[in-house]
């Protein structure tokens, strides 16, 4: 069963292929419209804006993402940091990749081995395709989005992409008075899982052409990365 809604202002796709009802998708999608609710930067209902303010204590997953966070940024020397120039945590840069892993651990409880989940270009899979096939993740030409640069086949890994095509220049140096990261296109990285994924594909990007590098350094991620003159620059065992 497959089913895309838009949550979290992205259109999420979750495919379960040997589901034989919807209750399992019912349940994902209430997982993540919940922690849209409950964990979003840009409500001022949410348990975020409630911190923004002084006003709450925060819930045990709040507090987990926020753990995630501060551990990234010291793995990454800074580079990722939810605290915007404003002084305000925005978690975003955890919070979704958090999400699909959790919505993943839903899946797999029910019973469920093929499933995929994309949340934004962000996809978490296992086992096969409704044709009985490994999944298999295309990487658009950030210029060009009708064209596939690349085919990876993650095999239950996750993959996630950073850049500025679809959202602009949302990603920012947070050492360099919080400027756009401008010199790098996109960086696709692949991980154990797509929380690992996705944290550092977003600090990655904020490293700009550096970021193929640091990925490098780290074991069990790969990348590729396309610069705004058009170059690809992939990690040593990413083929």
């Amino acid at each position: 069963m497959k089913e895309t809604r838009v949550i979290m202002t992205m259109p999420i796709v979750v495919d379960i292929v040997d589901a034989h009802n919807a209750d399992a998708l019912n349940e994902v999608f209430a997982f993540l419209t919940e922690v849209e609710k409950r964990f979003s930067f840009f409500r001022d209902d949410s348990e975020v804006a409630a911190l923004n303010r002084g006003e709450s204590a925060t819930s045990a997953e709040l507090q987990e993402i926020l753990i995630i966070a501060e551990k990234t940024k010291q793995e990454t020397d800074g580079y990722f940091d939810i605290v915007r120039a404003d002084g305000r945590i925005d978690p975003s840069g955890i919070t979704k990749g958090w999400a699909i892993k959790k919505a993943a651990d839903i899946v797999r409880a029910r019973g469920y081995h093929d499933f995929l989940i994309d949340a934004g270009g962000d996809i978490h899979t296992e086992g096969r395709s409704a044709e009985g096939e490994e999944w298999r993740i295309g990487i658009r030409n950030p210029f060009d989005f009708e064209q596939i640069v690349k085919v990876v086949v993650p095999r239950g890994r996750g993959v996630a992409t950073s850049g500025s095509s679809m959202r602009g220049g949302h990603i920012y140096d947070p050492r360099a008075s919080h400027t756009a990261a401008h010199d790098v296109a996109s960086i696709t990285v692949i991980g154990p899982d797509i929380l690992e994924a996705d944290r550092f594909a977003t600090a990655a990007f904020a490293m700009g052409k550096r970021g193929a590098a640091f990925i490098e350094s780290l074991p069990g991620l790969e990348a590729y990365m396309i610069d705004t003159d058009g170059v690809a620059t992939m990690t040593s065992s990413f083929q």
